[in-house]
C-alpha cells in the first residue's frame, strides 16, 4: 500500500510540473511541436516485417490484473517474448507487475495515462499522457522504456502523431483486432489471432479470461504453423 501511494503521488506531482512546464512555455512564445505537413512521416504501423517468420501478440493493459502474470508466464514457457503496452494510471496501482513484466524479458511500451480519446485531445494533453506514463514506467523499472505508442481505442489524430513524432515515438496499431474486450468467447478470440496468419502480423489482445483460455492454442497453432511469437520492436 505504501508503494502504490508512492506512486500515485509521484503521478501527480508529475502530472503537475507538467503543466507548469506547458504553461511556461505557451506563454514564453507557444509550444515547440510543429504542425503534421506529410502524413506519410506519421504513419501508423499496421503490420511488420513480412520477410521473416515472426509475429506480435500485443496486450493492452488497463485492467485485467488478475490475468496479466499468467498470460507472461505462458508466452515464457513456449520461449516467445512480446509487448505490452501499460496504462499509466494502471501501472501507478501495480508497479511490481510490471516490474516482472521487465525482468521476465518483456518488452514494455506506452498506452498512455486515462485511456483516453487521443484524436480529440489537444497537443499539451496528448503530451502529457504519453510523457507521464513515460516517466512511470521509467521510474519503476530504473531505465528508459521503449518508445512505442499504442493509441487507446485506436484513436488517432494529428495532434497526436505531432507529438509522438517530436519525441521520438512510434504509433503501433495492429493486422488484426481480436476484440477480446467484448467478446467474452476463446473460441472466437482464437479464429481471430490465427485466421489467415502471416509473417509481420501484429494481432491485439487484453489480459482477459478467455484470451488466457485461448491463448495455449494460439500459441501451438503458431508454432505448428512456423512463426515465432516476439515483442514489436523485433517485428517493425
Amino acid at each position: 500500500m505504501k508503494k502504490e501511494r508512492f506512486y500515485e503521488l509521484w503521478a501527480n506531482v508529475t502530472i503537475a510540473v507538467m503543466l507548469f512546464v506547458v504553461m511556461f512555455v505557451s506563454f514564453a512564445g507557444g509550444t515547440s511541436y510543429e504542425p503534421v505537413k506529410d502524413r506519410e512521416v506519421y504513419a501508423p504501423i499496421y503490420k511488420g516485417n513480412s520477410a521473416e517468420n515472426e509475429i506480435c501478440l500485443t496486450f493492452n493493459v488497463y485492467w485485467g490484473t488478475e490475468y496479466v502474470i499468467p498470460i507472461a508466464r505462458l508466452l515464457k514457457e513456449y520461449n516467445f517474448t512480446t509487448t505490452f503496452f501499460i496504462g499509466g494510471s494502471w501501472a501507478v496501482k501495480n508497479p511490481d507487475i510490471v516490474k516482472s513484466l521487465d525482468e521476465m524479458g518483456f518488452e514494455l511500451g506506452n498506452h498512455g495515462y486515462n485511456h483516453k480519446n487521443h484524436g480529440s485531445l489537444t497537443t499539451d494533453e496528448n503530451y502529457k499522457e504519453i510523457a507521464v506514463t513515460e516517466g512511470v514506467l521509467r521510474d519503476i523499472i530504473g531505465k528508459e522504456p521503449v518508445k512505442l505508442f499504442a493509441p487507446p481505442s485506436g484513436d488517432v489524430g494529428d495532434e497526436m502523431y505531432a507529438v509522438c513524432k517530436n519525441n521520438g515515438y512510434k504509433v503501433i496499431m495492429w493486422t488484426r483486432d481480436t476484440i477480446d474486450w467484448r467478446d467474452k468467447n476463446s473460441s472466437l478470440v482464437f479464429s481471430r489471432a490465427v485466421k489467415n496468419l502471416n509473417a509481420g502480423d501484429i494481432i491485439l489482445m487484453h489480459p482477459t479470461e478467455h484470451t488466457l483460455q485461448a491463448l495455449p492454442n494460439i500459441l501451438k497453432y503458431i508454432t505448428a504453423s512456423g512463426f515465432e511469437v516476439t515483442a514489436v520492436s523485433n517485428v517493425i
